[in-house]
């Protein structure tokens, strides 16, 4: 047989054996590419399936671990909780709300508000957030009263430095700035501690420096490892002030308890404060 004839017949065999291949069924899990922003939580609320269902299919380390262009598999349906509650209304959370408020305020559950918007925990919503309201229809909104002529400032009741270099967390704004004396150097948005791990209020000082470390801790869905965090500074016991490169949702809480910032603002604050720096955080 000539050369030519041969390779013809082999092309002709291939097409019809790929031919026959059945095509991929509708059930096989999809993909998303992860935005900047995202997380884990929101992604899972999407796409109708769960935080655990995600750490599974695709081995994260932890639920904290995922970055933008990150390509995630989403699960089959049949992981996302049977039989959600009909929404029938939508609710933006205000400051110094809970779960546990809004439930009570629109006669519904804490475990129902959960599933309808797909959170992986209770306690971690935050201002400004839209949550499914299940089978119920908003209240009357509340008509705000007269403000008090002098309104209490929350947070600690500790004097705040009034010379030096010092730092001030408000877990309230999610701010951290650089103070001189009475003159602030530079603020910007941070991620301090979540509902169930919170960044602790008070008046520390800064005692050890590590340009970089390997941080683990957590169990579970809630385990994580993070190599080579950078910039870090801590205030007091394990917690810290220090670079993050595991998200980008500075403004909301985020953490098991210490002070994320950008890697280039942890850089700045690391050069500037040295050991014996006060910090202070409150609300």
């Amino acid at each position: 047989m000539k050369p030519v004839l041969r390779v013809l017949l082999i092309t002709v065999s291939l097409a019809i054996l790929l031919s026959r291949v059945p095509p991929i069924s509708a059930a096989s899990p999809g993909i998303v590419v992860v935005n900047w922003g995202d997380t884990l939580h929101a992604i899972a609320a999407r796409n109708g399936t769960t935080v655990e269902a995600l750490v599974r299919a695709n081995s994260l380390p932890n639920s904290n671990f995922i970055w933008a262009g990150q390509r995630l598999i989403i699960p089959s349906s049949s992981s996302a909780p049977a039989n959600p509650a009909p929404v029938t209304s939508v609710y933006t959370v205000a400051r110094g709300d809970t779960l546990a408020t809004i439930a009570a305020r629109f006669g519904t559950t804490v475990d129902a508000l959960a599933r309808a918007n797909g959170l992986y925990n209770p306690n971690f919503i935050w201002t400004g957030q839209r949550l499914n309201v299940p089978g119920r229809s908003a209240p009357p909104a509340p008509q705000p009263g007269p403000a008090p002529a002098n309104p209490p400032k929350p947070g600690n009741t500790a004097p705040a430095p009034t010379t030096g270099k010092w730092i001030d967390i408000n877990i309230s704004t999610q701010t951290i700035t650089a103070f001189e004396g009475t003159t602030a150097l530079k603020s910007v948005l941070v991620s301090t501690g979540l509902a169930w791990t919170p960044t602790p209020i008070g008046r520390y000082k800064v005692y050890l420096k590590v340009a970089s470390q390997t941080m683990r801790g957590g169990s579970g869905a809630s385990y994580y490892y993070l190599p080579g965090v950078p910039s870090v500074m801590y205030f007091t016991g394990a917690y810290a002030i220090h670079g993050t490169y595991w998200h980008r949702n500075f403004g909301k809480p985020m953490s098991h308890g210490c002070v994320n910032l950008t890697i280039e603002d942890a850089k700045w604050f690391y050069n500037w404060a040295e050991i014996g720096t006060p910090v202070v955080t409150h609300l």
